[in-house]
């Protein structure tokens, strides 16, 4: 792990100047030096707390992106500015955006990880009429109820990470007429990624025999694997979020029960905190490093040669996040959050480093994409944990509609 400054602000600051420029800055008339300034990013996420580890990556990605965008002259001519700080949790997540919006100017807000905090946020940017790209968190309230038009989500629901893994456990003959015991996280995304495999289980003759909802402090879990024995399911179906997976794989591989585990919830990091042995069965993914896709592996290698490692699932979304965003100002050749709402849901395509271009939704402000599994493979071929995982088919295939694999506007809720 890199050595973040996990104090409340981390400012990463790249903009050049010299002094002919600032000479030259000074004579100008006031609205053309507010226009001629660093373009200004609010950057939340959490950088401490049970999703922590993977608010580093995130920063790390939304920091190359912002690095690259101004080796190639920035934005308009302009340099951007990025401003990442700890999120915390809802209440200071929240604060903390209205603080950005208000007192530091910032011209769009992007970022975070929990659900949670994503609606807090989500709410300030809707009162303040402000662009929100909200990165990784991945609740489909998001997108249905809470949706929002100044709200926009470049993760893959949970909805579509059930459906991704459920297709591969049909195809292996998991599901129909098979008993599921869940254990799911006790927060917003929890509870909604149990409701989305409530309803897979119901459309595909499968039992929920049990369900028990974890705590995100929790460390312990031996009493739930214990209830675990006692229900004998045919499957363990995991929807915890962040450092539960590796707290509970860790465990559950040392009772060492019979029944296969899989999860509808997946970060690359969490497999690597569990290692090989601990972390089985299948995974959604909406990126992985092993992607064979050239734009993907010159990503992989420009991240791995600024930062010595192998990129998070994270640190790519928050790193594409950034480059749309960049397009976006670049198409409108405006950073007027009414323009760049609009061109975003226009249909605009972007690359995201993957076979097939995403859009959003001009509905619901998801974006759609190509999504994956991940399968942990034998522990006696994998050497390095870079190897744990085994990347799936994209999911839907080269010939079918992106939007197969996401809820319908029938089934979503969103009302912009």
């Amino acid at each position: 792990m890199s050595k973040l400054d996990k104090s409340n602000l981390i400012s990463r600051r790249t903009v050049l100047g010299t002094a002919a420029a600032g000479a030259a800055t000074l004579a100008m008339p006031g609205y053309l030096r507010a226009q001629s300034g660093p373009i200004q990013i609010g950057h939340l996420t959490p950088l401490t707390g049970f999703l922590g580890v993977m608010g580093e990556w995130a920063s790390l990605g939304v920091q190359l992106a912002a690095e690259e965008i101004n080796a190639a002259g920035g934005v308009l001519g302009r340099q951007v500015d990025v401003q990442t700080e700890d999120s915390i949790n809802p209440e200071n997540a929240a604060t903390k955006a209205q603080r950005m919006i208000e007192r530091d100017n910032k011209d769009v807000i992007l970022g975070e990880i929990s659900s949670a905090s994503t609606l807090a946020i989500g709410q300030v940017a809707e009162r303040n009429k402000k662009l929100f790209i909200a990165t990784g968190p991945r609740s489909d309230v998001l997108r249905g109820e809470s949706c929002n038009r100044y709200m926009f989500c470049t993760d893959i629901p949970n909805t579509v990470n059930v459906n991704v893994v459920g297709e591969s456990l049909k195809r292996d003959n998991m599901v129909d007429g098979r008993k599921f015991f869940t254990l799911t996280a006790d927060y917003v995304f929890g509870h909604d990624l149990l409701e989305a495999a409530e309803r897979f289980f119901e459309a595909n003759n499968a039992e929920l025999v049990g369900n028990e909802l974890i705590a995100t402090d929790l460390t312990d879990f031996s009493p739930f694997i214990l209830k675990i024995r006692q229900a004998q399911p045919d499957v363990v179906c995991l929807n915890l979020a962040g450092n539960q997976v590796p707290n509970f794989a860790k465990q559950y591989a040392e009772f060492g029960l019979p029944f296969p585990t899989v999860g509808f919830g997946f970060n690359t990091v969490d497999g690597w905190a569990a290692g090989p042995g601990n972390i089985t069965g299948t995974w959604p993914a909406v990126w992985y490093h092993t992607l064979d896709v050239p734009a993907s592996l010159e990503f992989v290698e420009r991240f791995r040669a600024k930062f010595g490692k192998t990129p998070e699932n994270h640190a790519w979304i928050d790193y594409i996040a950034m480059k749309i965003l960049a397009k976006a100002m670049e198409e409108t050749q405006s950073v007027d959050n009414e323009e760049l709402v609009d061109y975003l849901a226009s249909g605009a395509e972007f690359d995201i480093l993957k076979n097939r271009k995403a859009y959003f939704r001009d509905w619901d402000h998801q974006l759609i994409q190509e999504a994956y599994t991940v399968t942990a493979r034998d522990p006696d071929e994998v050497s390095d944990v870079l190897e744990l995982m085994e990347l799936g088919q994209a999911v839907p295939g080269p010939d079918q509609d992106l939007t197969l694999i996401y809820p319908t506007r029938e089934q979503s809720g969103c009302s912009l």
